[in-house]
């Protein structure tokens, strides 16, 4: 029998009303990274934070974005 896959994607969030996602996407990324800049990499909070981000965001941004964090040209604050 094969195995059934749940697909989730982030919750509902009152701040992103629009279809338009960007904003909500960029949001959760920097989320997430200062969460992780907070409490650490080893944390198990965090996970969530990506998860929604993962979800919401084209994988070219999250690359483009990891690539300006290591040369410190990330335009967001972190």
């Amino acid at each position: 029998m094969a195995e059934e896959i749940e697909l989730k994607t982030a919750p509902a969030d009152f701040r992103f009303p629009t279809t338009n996602q960007t904003r909500h996407c960029f949001t959760r990324y920097i989320e997430f990274h200062r969460c992780v800049a907070s409490k650490g990499e080893e944390s198990g909070e965090c996970d969530k934070f990506a998860k929604y981000y993962r979800s919401l965001c084209p994988g070219e941004w999250v690359e483009k974005w990891n690539e300006q964090r290591e040369t410190g040209t990330f335009p967001g604050p972190l």
